[in-house]
């Protein structure tokens, strides 16, 4: 019982235990039948019972793994780590939980601390600061500046969500056995 894929446990004792539940049952309900002692039943009953408990148990114990999540070597989790920390973009790691979901797939959670001097730049170097510039020289009022801000401020956040993007592609696309990336932005 060492696989680690749950449901191949689950598939095997389940039919185990149906076929000696009804074997237990059959041979219980005909001696109940032939001796007509109805204490063969009950005592059939009870074995049934107590082979359904201790299947369950035993599952509950093999998969408790599987059912609550099993981390994933110390050394792979610092490999997931130093390759984020190592872009330019990302300032510190927190939080970082790396989980082993069984058939080779990994699980990556992580807080990430950006360089948001870094994003703006990635933000700015795509604009044409001609415009800008125009754009900006064009506003006389509160409100214009502010038009100004909010369109140039939501755009520097959504860099900020395609940099995350950005991130969680290049983990995955280094390390295949990582499946399902979560970062989440401080």
């Amino acid at each position: 019982m060492e696989s680690r894929d749950p449901s191949t446990n689950v598939i095997l004792l389940e039919d185990t235990a149906a076929v000696l539940g009804v074997i237990i049952a059959a041979t219980c309900m005909g001696l109940t039948s032939v001796t007509g002692n109805p204490l063969y039943d009950s005592l059939g009953s009870l074995g049934v019972g107590t082979l359904l408990g201790v299947v369950s148990a035993f599952l509950i114990y093999t998969n408790t793994e599987a059912l609550l999540g099993r981390s994933i070597q110390p050394e792979q989790v610092q490999r997931l780590t130093e390759l984020l920390e190592s872009d330019p973009s990302v300032r510190a790691i927190h939080d970082v939980k790396a989980t082993d979901m069984g058939l080779g797939k990994v699980r990556f959670k992580a807080e990430v601390d950006l360089y948001v001097l870094v994003v703006t730049r990635s933000y700015l170097e795509k604009q044409d600061f001609d415009h800008m510039l125009q754009e900006i020289q064009e506003v006389k009022t509160p409100e214009q500046l502010e038009a100004f801000m909010l369109k140039h401020g939501e755009n520097i956040i959504d860099t900020l969500g395609a940099e995350v993007d950005r991130l969680e592609k290049e983990l995955k696309k280094r390390n295949p056995e990582v499946r399902h990336v979560d970062l989440e932005i401080l």
